[in-house]
């Protein structure tokens, strides 16, 4: 089945929440945010990323997204903010002018891209000298990590195996994507990983609707209603607390420079 992106019931899906001070302190420790005035958010989604950005200190952002739908949304989540623009495009072709930007972040993309080289070559040209690329993705070992009150996304695979084969099929090992970087012509190549979290929920109800609505989770759109309703049911037997929960997230980071 998958989620269509391009529907309006979508739009807001990647709206609802802000980027966590883990993330922050994440990107701080891989970039120089002294060094940067100008950050190109290639598929932005709802925007959370870029404001984020111009959070920290960025003082120009420009987000790219190849949904009209997702960029009406994002429009809408940084109204805002005047130091953020969005436009129309995708990874291989943004549309962005070359040896333009400081920063180019791809966050959650590149398990969606199969020609990683052009992608790749894409961020390579809009970037100036010495200008970092952060690419934020999961790896096939990070999909494997089993669920907890914390980890809640491991308990999808464990519930139905069948998305276990979607996810690792999907997704980019850690070789792949660094010798794809050093043959691009990228420099200075680092990878780390990190938990971010995602949410902090108020109690075990706010968490099952959550799951239920498939907020920002393209993955659950593998599953059909039925399928849906079974799985919060598990995890609801799963959870050892009505308390809040802290949901966490384990993500690969590769940090590059032109």
């Amino acid at each position: 089945m998958g989620i269509n992106f391009h529907n309006q019931r979508n739009r807001i899906t990647y709206t609802t929440r802000r980027a966590d001070n883990s993330w922050i302190r994440t990107i701080n420790k891989l970039i120089s945010i002294r060094e940067i005035s100008k950050a190109a958010d290639i598929g932005c989604g709802g925007g959370i990323y870029s404001k984020a950005m111009a959070d920290i200190g960025i003082s120009s952002v420009t987000g790219v997204d190849f949904s009209k739908a997702m960029l009406e949304g994002a429009r809408e989540n940084c109204k805002e903010y005047n130091n953020i623009s969005f436009q129309y495009g995708n990874a291989l072709e943004t549309g962005l002018d070359t040896n333009s930007f400081d920063f180019v972040l791809e966050r959650a993309l590149i398990h969606h891209i199969k020609d990683l080289q052009s992608c790749f070559k894409e961020a390579y040209r809009v970037l100036k000298d010495n200008g970092f690329y952060i690419i934020q993705d999961r790896t096939p070992e990070d999909c494997l990590l089993e669920g907890n009150d914390n980890h809640i996304r491991g308990y999808f695979f464990e519930c139905f195996p069948k998305l276990t084969k979607k996810e690792i099929n999907r997704r980019h090992n850690s070789q792949v994507v660094i010798s794809m970087l050093k043959a691009t012509g990228f420099k200075d190549i680092k990878q780390v990983k990190f938990w971010e979290i995602r949410k902090m929920h108020e109690n075990r109800k706010q968490l099952l609707k959550d799951l239920s609505d498939r907020t920002g989770r393209s993955i659950l759109h593998e599953l059909n209603n039925k399928e849906l309703k079974y799985l919060t049911k598990y995890i609801n037997t799963l959870i050892t607390t009505d308390k809040s929960i802290v949901e966490k997230d384990r993500w690969a980071v590769w940090r590059a420079l032109k």
